[in-house]
């Protein structure tokens, strides 16, 4: 297995969590926090620390997210071949194209035209 593979991997599993981390969160106050204060006295780990924990998990998710992806740039294998494209190789046989060849007009295309009798006349 390449190691631009297991970046891969990381990646999507990454990106899959930090899909589910937004979708807990709620604008408003709502989603997990509340779940969390109950709207009572008696709190669950609290909806401020929760808050805290889903924005800085956010954060820390996208930023492993970035640094994965420059990463795994890095571990492409590019094979062995320097040049990226053939406009750019000096050593490349360059070769025109062939010219299309110029049709010649005619004197006997205007002689053996003949009238058309689609009208009835």
């Amino acid at each position: 297995m390449s190691t631009f593979t297991i970046f891969l991997a990381l990646i999507v599993v990454v990106a899959f969590l930090l899909i589910v981390v937004i979708m807990v969160q709620n604008p408003k106050g709502g989603g997990l926090s509340s779940s969390f204060g109950g709207g009572g006295t008696q709190q669950l780990g609290g909806v401020k620390k929760t808050t805290d924990f889903l924005d800085k998990s956010t954060w820390t998710l996208a930023t492993l997210l970035l640094v994965l992806i420059l990463a795994s740039n890095i571990a492409i294998n590019r094979g062995s071949e320097s040049v990226d494209s053939k406009a750019l190789d000096l050593d490349a046989p360059t070769t025109a194209p062939a010219p299309l060849p110029t049709p010649v007009p005619s004197t006997n295309d205007a002689a053996t035209a003949t009238p058309d009798d689609s009208t009835g006349e």
